[in-house]
C-alpha cells in the first residue's frame, strides 16, 4: 500500500513539519481581546464576527468576475468564500476576487482545491482572511495543514507575497508577517467517514479554528446520501461534529442552500453559515421572476 494512502487513512506515522525545538500552541479565544492590538484581526470581518459570538453569515462564490464579487458583497454578508474546489474559478481569478471582496469591506475566504501546501500558500498570499480546506481525513492531515498555514517558527509557510497586505488595509509587510499567524483563520471540512471517526481529535488540533460540515459529501461518505429527507444517522453525525467543535472551544459551520435552512442552523447554535451560492441564487431568482411575470 502506498505511504500516501496509509497516511491519508489516518495513521500519523510522521510528525507535522513544525519547529522541532519547542512545543507550539495556537490556542486562542475569539471572545477575549488581546493585550496588544493586532491590526490584521481588526481588519478581518470574519475574525471580528467570531470574536463577537453568535452566527456569522456568508455567501459562496462559484462564478468568476470581480464585478460579480462586489455584487455579492453588496448583500451585507460578513464573508464570501471563493470556491476553487468545485467552482469555475482559477488561480488568477481567485487573486482578483479576493481583492475585490476585501475592497468592499467583506472578508474574502478561499476554499482551496485540496489540502496541499501550495494551495494553502496561494490562497493566503492572495490575501485570504481564512481558508476552507476540503477532504481532511485525519489528525495528521489537520496538523500538516496548520503547519502550512503558519509562518515560522510555528509552521513552514513561505514569506514574500506583495499582495497579502492589500486585504488588510495595506499594512506593511513586516506588520503582516508579525500578526498573520494570530489573525488568519483555518476552517477544516468534516465530510468523510474517516474524519467523522476522528472528529474530536481533529477539533482539538491547535490552529484549527472552525469545523465546517458539508452535509452532501458527509452523507455520501457515511452511506446516507441526501435524497430528500435527511436520514437520522446523518443528522446525528452533524450534531456530533457540532458538539466536538464546541467541546474543543472551536467554531462550527455548515453549508446551507436556503434561507430557511440557514435560519434553522443559526437557531441550533452553528457559528458559520452560508446562506446561498451564486450559481444557485441566480437561477432561482430568474426562475421565480419568470413564474410571477408569466402568471404561472
Amino acid at each position: 500500500m502506498p505511504m500516501a494512502h496509509i497516511l491519508r487513512r489516518g495513521l500519523p506515522l510522521l510528525r507535522p513539519r513544525i519547529h522541532p525545538q519547542k512545543p507550539v500552541s495556537y490556542r486562542r479565544s475569539f471572545s477575549i481581546t488581546a493585550k496588544m492590538a493586532n491590526p490584521l484581526q481588526q481588519a478581518s470581518r470574519i475574525f471580528q464576527a467570531f470574536k463577537k459570538g453568535g452566527p456569522t453569515f456568508g455567501a459562496w462564490q462559484m462564478l468568476p468576475g470581480t464585478n460579480h464579487s462586489r455584487a455579492i458583497a453588496l448583500s451585507g454578508v460578513d464573508w464570501i468564500c471563493v470556491d476553487c474546489e468545485h467552482g469555475n474559478i482559477d488561480d488568477s481569478q481567485m487573486h482578483e476576487a479576493v481583492n475585490a471582496i476585501a475592497s468592499a469591506h467583506v472578508s474574502p475566504l478561499v476554499r482551496i482545491p485540496a489540502n496541499e501546501p501550495h494551495h494553502v500558500k496561494r490562497a493566503l498570499d492572495a490575501g485570504a482572511h481564512a481558508i476552507v480546506v476540503p477532504l481532511v481525513y485525519s489528525v495528521y492531515d489537520a496538523q500538516e495543514l496548520v503547519a502550512a498555514a503558519k509562518f515560522p517558527p510555528q509552521g513552514s509557510r513561505g514569506f514574500g507575497s506583495p499582495f497579502s497586505t492589500q486585504t488588510f488595509n495595506d499594512e506593511d509587510l513586516p506588520t503582516y508577517l508579525q500578526n498573520a499567524n494570530a489573525a488568519l483563520i483555518t476552517i477544516v471540512q468534516i465530510e468523510t467517514k474517516e474524519a467523522l471517526e476522528q472528529v474530536g481529535e481533529i477539533a482539538a488540533v491547535d490552529g484549527v479554528d472552525c469545523l465546517l460540515i458539508g452535509p452532501f459529501d458527509l452523507g455520501n461518505n457515511i452511506g446516507r446520501p441526501i435524497l430528500g429527507e435527511m436520514h437520522q444517522e446523518l443528522k446525528d453525525a452533524i450534531e456530533r461534529i457540532k458538539e466536538a467543535a464546541h467541546g474543543a472551544g472551536k467554531k462550527v459551520g455548515i453549508y446551507c442552500t436556503s434561507a430557511e435552512g440557514a435560519r434553522d442552523c443559526a437557531q441550533r447554535g452553528f457559528d458559520f453559515i452560508s446562506v446561498a451560492s451564486d450559481r444557485g441564487a441566480i437561477t432561482e431568482y430568474f426562475a421565480q421572476t419568470l413564474r410571477v411575470a408569466s402568471g404561472k
